[in-house]
């Protein structure tokens, strides 16, 4: 599915969010805070824009990712980087290598959430961190049936006129809101194994960002 919308993925979803993914990245680039010589997974990296922040922070970053479409195009736009395909329940990397993990908006699509999370962990150095981005449910009920009545009603017609692969778009909003919410997700991290994790919502709780640290 993510390889017949990968050409015009980045477009497609900065439509859709109405501008709104560019803030929420650079709200994840300031929860990684990566470093120079940091050692960065991006998992679910897509294309890898997720990732620049890094890369401009000096850090040494892996895109991986499950779709060889989108890393044929990540690949194609930014050679020097180190593509890897992987797949989040089973990761291709050695115990405690990163000193940093984050996946932004593909955890979701993770069949077993519970390993992916795991999984994470188990290629976490100690006293390293973890930081989510991923939609969840906006907090105030009455802008909570706006957003849901866009998602039903809005984001269908929207995704046929500006991508490849518009039925991708609809298990989209079906995936959103049958997503755990902000509490749920936290207690699944507490239960992979993560400590001294909490979370923030951005624009009314539309996306959440969940972070932890591995003791």
């Amino acid at each position: 599915m993510f390889d017949a919308v990968a050409a015009n993925y980045d477009v497609t979803n900065d439509v859709l969010s109405l501008g709104q993914d560019r803030r929420w990245r650079k709200e994840v680039a300031k929860a990684v805070d990566a470093r120079p010589a940091q050692k960065v997974l991006d998992l679910a990296a897509g294309t890898a824009t997720s990732s620049q922040p890094f890369v401009r922070a000096g850090a040494y970053v892996v895109p991986c990712d499950f779709s060889l479409g989108m890393l044929r195009v990540g690949k194609k736009n930014h050679p020097w980087m180190p593509f890897t395909a992987g797949d989040g329940t089973k990761l291709p990397f050695r115990d405690d290598v990163f000193d940093a993990v984050t996946i932004s908006f593909g955890l979701r699509n993770i069949q077993d959430t519970d390993q992916a999370l795991r999984e994470l962990y188990r290629v976490t150095k100690p006293g390293g961190r973890v930081v989510i981005c991923e939609f969840s449910h906006p907090t105030w009920k009455p802008f909570r049936t706006v957003y849901e009545e866009y998602l039903m009603r809005a984001l269908p017609p929207v995704a046929r006129a500006v991508s490849s692969n518009p039925d991708a778009y609809v298990y989209l909003a079906e995936s959103i809101q049958t997503w755990p919410d902000q509490p749920a997700l936290a207690g699944l991290l507490r239960k992979a194994g993560w400590s001294k994790v909490a979370y923030r919502n951005l624009t009314g709780g539309i996306v959440a960002l969940h972070r932890g640290f591995k003791a």
